[in-house]
């Protein structure tokens, strides 16, 4: 269970909040809420109300300050973008004002939006709030016209007129809100000329700023008449407001991790393989958990198993899929992976003793598997476990000692060190072909764990407590003098480069995800390390000048898998820092 975060570090549990979702929420709905924190709401329905914002894996929800119901503020699947606003909350004063953190979430909505909740993921909770069931009819049904009689919309000059009466009505009537008038227009065909009339006097109030500038402005009260915004055809756009009473508020982290694990996960979920290896249930219905005891008697188990004395690498390789496969089934199992203070080092010790990086030990068929599963079994243990408390200590324990050999032992470019014929396993001649088909497997796994491991030290490096020494700065620091890390950064941006390059064949679910976590990397080391920026600059300007770009993406995302967007914010990112263009705004300023 998540725990709020504050002043920089983990702070005491909110236990009458946890209560409250224990109560009214399944067992396995509770184990995946992520983190929770207290934040001043600003929605569609909601008016500057101090709220607890729980996060769970699948969207944002929402609860009074104590709680008594919970609503569904934003799904992750509706999400188009989660920024900072540079600015100073009017309705805050003194010191909570100043220290505020104001979050901006624009989403997509629905027309049932803000009237979901828990019950949804096969839940037990209380009614829904009852802000959101008296919701005004304008906000997701089309606006009744002439009393109690629904129309259709109308055509030919009949529109013009419509248009131009509700233009007058929108000048003439203060009672009714912008919103209103715009889902009144949107049921003409010529919307669009009504909502240029209407926001005509009000352009250029909303000022994008590449960089943070020192003064914070004061905040609008057309904030709540920004709510939302018409785009293309019938899709609308709104925004939810967060507002963090305190600088060192982790929410936005835990907004852009929850996030991302949502549309990796969800992108997954449409591969069939990857149905079958989470063993997800055909039937719509969903599938009973087992009860927490039995399942922590059971990783018992099998840990004591992993952990005894002279365990044979078949063995040893049989157990790691064994317990990789629980894992990818019940979220509760990478729990209690970092409750166990001793698989973590475990692991990385044994994969540190059989990787392939050392010179003087060739590439074999075993140590390759044997590493890609064990780095396969790392990366899972990361996934969707930021809200777990035993996870940092175990991560920092002496010293980060053991992350850094993990790191260090991962790590390894494309060139296979070949043995002779002699000093093969069971004398049976590999060929180089599949060696390297291999060593290419286990190289991508490897991005998926720097790309976890990436996510986890960007959380620490905005966090002000010098305890956390785990940053993306520390990463780059210890990896500097790593031999194999040029090639290795080297390999990566041969990957992007080809994969959008090499055909026109859509990228496969998995495949989607590995550009995603590749383009992360990259983007990091463009950002935090000189030498590497260099590199990659000088060797792949060309290349992503004249081949690489987000045309390119057209025909290689499908529009319906969630991470596409996301590729393509990050691959602009990283043609920006490539082509020494300005970088993508990662901070807004909203003007008074």
């Amino acid at each position: 269970m998540a725990r709020t975060i504050t002043d920089g570090s983990r702070c005491r549990r909110n236990s009458k909040l946890e209560t409250f979702l224990k109560r009214n929420t399944e067992r396995d709905v509770y184990e995946r809420i992520r983190a929770y924190e207290p934040c001043v709401v600003v929605s569609r329905t909601i008016s500057k109300v101090f709220m607890h914002v729980v996060l769970s894996d699948d969207g944002i929800y929402l609860t009074e300050y104590p709680p008594r119901t919970l609503q569904l503020g934003v799904q992750f699947r509706d999400i188009v973008d989660i920024a900072l606003i540079n600015d100073l909350p009017d309705f805050l004063s003194g010191r909570a004002r100043e220290q505020s953190l104001h979050i901006c979430v624009v989403y997509t909505s629905a027309k049932d939006a803000g009237k979901g909740d828990l019950r949804n993921r096969g839940s037990a909770v209380c009614k829904p709030h009852p802000a959101s069931s008296s919701a005004p009819e304008h906000m997701g049904r089309s606006a009744p016209v002439a009393g109690k009689t629904r129309v259709s919309p109308p055509c030919g000059h009949m529109c013009i007129i419509v248009c131009a009466l509700l233009f007058a009505l929108a000048i003439s009537v203060k009672c009714r809100t912008l919103i209103e008038i715009k889902h009144v227009a949107s049921q003409t065909k010529n919307f669009t000329l009504i909502l240029h009339l209407v926001n005509q006097p009000k352009q250029n109030t909303n000022k994008n700023r590449r960089n943070l500038v020192p003064t914070r402005r004061s905040s609008s009260n057309l904030v709540m008449k920004r709510m939302v915004r018409e785009r293309s055809g019938e899709e609308q756009e709104a925004e939810l407001h967060l507002y963090a009473v305190s600088l060192s508020s982790q929410i936005y982290l835990h907004l852009q991790s929850s996030w991302s694990s949502y549309i990796m996960r969800s992108t997954l979920m449409l591969d069939p393989l990857y149905m079958r290896k989470c063993n997800m249930p055909s039937s719509p219905l969903p599938r009973k958990q087992r009860p927490w005891e039995q399942t922590s008697q059971l990783f018992c188990q099998l840990s004591g198993e992993l952990l005894q004395e002279h365990l044979g690498v078949e063995s040893l390789y049989l157990l790691l899929q064994e317990l990789c496969t629980a894992a990818h089934r019940d979220a509760a199992i990478r729990k209690l992976f970092w409750r166990s203070a001793e698989l973590y080092p475990f692991l990385v010790h044994t994969l540190v003793d059989t990787s392939a990086i050392s010179q003087d030990r060739p590439h074999t068929t075993d140590t390759l598997l044997l590493c890609t599963l064990l780095v396969q079994t790392l990366t899972l243990m990361f996934r969707e476990t930021a809200s777990e408390p035993a996870r940092q200590s175990v991560l920092t324990s002496k010293q980060g000692s053991v992350t850094a050999s993990m790191l260090q032992a991962v790590l390894t470019d494309s060139e296979l060190a070949l043995p002779v014929a002699p000093r093969l396993h069971h004398d049976l001649i590999i060929s180089y072909t599949e060696l390297q088909a291999l060593q290419a497997e286990y190289l991508d796994v490897v991005s998926g764990l720097l790309f976890e491991v990436l996510v986890l030290c960007q959380e620490a490096s905005h966090t002000p407590d010098p305890g956390h020494f785990l940053t993306v700065g520390w990463i780059f620091t210890m990896l500097q003098s790593h031999p194999s890390l040029v090639g290795f950064v080297d390999y990566q941006a041969q990957q992007v480069v080809l994969v959008l390059t090499h055909s026109r064949c859509p990228l496969s679910p998995p495949q989607a995800v590995l550009l995603y976590q590749r383009c992360t990397v990259l983007l990091a080391c463009l950002q935090n390390n000189a030498t590497l920026s260099t590199y990659i600059t000088t060797h792949y300007k060309e290349e992503f000048k004249y081949y690489v770009g987000v045309s390119e993406l057209k025909d290689k995302l499908p529009p319906h898998y969630p991470i596409s967007k996301r590729v393509q914010h990050l691959l602009t990112a990283l043609l920006h820092r490539v082509l020494h263009e300005p970088p993508a705004l990662t901070v807004r300023e909203r003007g008074p």
